[in-house]
């Protein structure tokens, strides 16, 4: 298994999971924001993204996309050159089909096949597969819980970025920076502070 992504952080996550990262030799500019998000690149960027990883998706039997930049078309990294290029029998899953998709050849809720390659564009992908979705969502709640209870007790460490991050309100506040910031509350003030 083999994994990319533009933000230096992914890196770190795919030889986490056993996976080889695809280093392709260039660098994003302020390549995530604060939530580590991807940021969207410049054209250049992309263009010169696309020639790298041409030889790359050639040789995978099954590439999964999932690039998207909140509130913008996702960006094509797999061009119909690079789909052509692949073996006959591979499969291109475009988890980002409802925003453009990921590959150019990509048709937003259908599955076909291009000379011999499988391109499968299907919108909400989870949807077709609830069971497995919805235990994989009662795996994560359930750690989640227990990271957070400890002998009995909820843990509400606001050091521990976890807790932080998901931390809504405490005592009657909105704690959270994202949610706060969302319906235009100011900010808090931090104990002893201005």
């Amino acid at each position: 298994m083999s994994g990319y992504d533009l933000r230096p952080a992914a890196k770190e996550q795919v030889q986490s999971l056993g996976g080889r990262f695809v280093e392709l030799g260039i660098e994003a500019q302020d390549a995530q924001d604060a939530r580590g998000y991807a940021r969207a690149q410049d054209d250049t960027f992309y263009r010169r993204q696309r020639e790298l990883l041409g030889q790359v998706v050639a040789e995978q039997d099954v590439v999964i996309t999932a690039a998207v930049v909140p509130g913008k078309k996702s960006p094509v990294l797999v061009t119909a050159e690079m789909v052509h290029a692949m073996a006959p029998g591979s499969v291109i899953v475009d988890l980002a089909a409802e925003r453009g998709g990921n590959c150019e050849l990509t048709r937003a809720g259908e599955t076909y096949v291009e000379r011999g390659v499988k391109i499968v564009g299907q919108i909400n992908l989870a949807s077709s597969v609830p069971y497995h979705a919805s235990q994989m969502y009662a795996r994560n709640i359930s750690a989640f819980l227990l990271y957070l209870v400890k002998e009995g007790k909820v843990r509400l460490d606001s050091s521990d970025e976890i807790i932080r991050e998901t931390l809504l309100t405490r005592d009657g506040e909105v704690v959270n920076e994202r949610v706060r910031k969302f319906f235009a509350l100011p900010d808090l003030v931090s104990p002893g502070g201005a």
